[in-house]
């Protein structure tokens, strides 16, 4: 049996406003993530998809407010615990975290190898210099970083350079989980070429023991992560494996996101594209039904009543939709037919 290196179990999280109002961004999430293995989560933007990676750390500070559930790290609960203590036995050593804009994540006033002591002897006091130094020469290395590159500044780093310099300064100290938050974005596609191997290999060397990647770009997680969830408006509309996700999605947000991106990949090359109408519901203010009734093309008057479940499908996958399995598909089925008519 695989060893479950995390469990989120009904994670609620919100945002407060200077007018007091509550946003539910991240709303009764559960997950899981097996060791060895790695969970891509995909939505358009301002789905809630950052603040979950920064919810799943266990690290609030206002805005951001804990509501409710659990997030479990290789058997330990971490709900709960004091931000002190979070910060000096969890983030770093349990779990570490990419964020969005890394390229800027950097002090321009300090070499590369400054800012990783800085980061090792938050959490070993008694490390010195030496032992820092080469630590990292040996993880700069292993991941194809020249060992000068802790001797330089970031502005004398390209994008692609500084942003495979914070990947590699984050798994430093070896977590066993590693969330990527858009480490691809902002960048030419050779720089995120040589990303996406760079995160490859953090799992191959043992660097890590599981990655979550996030992205809007639902293809590119096909080619990097085992699982997919879709998220939409604070909650997980469908979950499955990479290949059921991207050529087989099942719920209407799924298929639309899909149908709206140029994807490569063979077998989906020649598929129409198509825009998903309107935009998403005001969180404030969160519809009682399903979120994403107003955009729905299959919208029934029971899906404005009552919040929607996730349901188990057909070959371990789940979706958030009162229709079932069976009526999509035929509806998906005649709208190919038609197209291709």
């Amino acid at each position: 049996m695989s060893n479950v290196i995390l469990e989120v179990r009904e994670l609620t999280t919100k945002w407060v406003t200077r007018f007091k109002e509550d946003i539910y961004a991240v709303d009764h999430v559960s997950l899981k993530v097996e060791e060895g293995k790695s969970l891509g989560i995909a939505g358009e933007s301002g789905c809630g998809k950052s603040t979950l990676a920064l919810s799943l750390m266990g690290y609030y500070f206002p805005p951001l407010h804990y509501v409710s559930g659990e997030i479990i790290i290789d058997g330990q609960n971490i709900t709960g615990m004091k931000p002190d203590d979070i910060r000096k036995s969890i983030l770093g050593t349990e779990i570490s975290y990419i964020p969005q804009s890394a390229m800027n994540a950097l002090n321009p006033t300090q070499k590369v190898i400054s800012f990783i002591e800085d980061v090792v002897q938050a959490h070993d006091p008694y490390k010195t210099k030496q032992e820092i130094y080469e630590l990292a020469r040996s993880c700069f290395e292993t991941l194809g970083l020249p060992a000068s590159v802790l001797q330089q500044y970031p502005v004398e780093l390209s994008g692609g350079m500084k942003q495979r310099t914070v990947i590699a300064t984050s798994v430093i100290l070896f977590p066993k989980i590693l969330i990527a938050d858009e480490p691809s974005s902002a960048l030419d596609v050779t720089s995120q070429k040589m990303v996406i191997k760079m995160l490859k290999n953090l799992m191959e060397n043992g660097f890590i023991k599981s990655l979550i990647f996030i992205t809007h770009e639902l293809p590119l997680l096909y080619n990097v992560t085992d699982d997919i969830m879709v998220m939409y408006a604070g909650q997980i509309v469908e979950g499955g494996s990479a290949k059921q996700v991207v050529f087989d999605p099942l719920h209407p947000y799924a298929k639309g996101l899909m149908g709206s991106i140029i994807v490569p990949e063979q077998g989906q090359r020649n598929v129409k594209l198509t825009a998903i109408p309107g935009v998403p519901p005001n969180l404030k203010k969160p519809p009682a039904g399903c979120r994403f009734a107003e955009r729905c093309k299959y919208v029934r008057p029971d899906c404005k009543v009552a919040p929607v479940p996730l349901y188990s499908a057909n070959g371990g996958r789940a979706y958030r939709c009162i229709l079932s399995e069976e009526t999509l598909r035929a509806a998906y089925l005649r709208e190919a037919q038609r197209d291709a008519s």
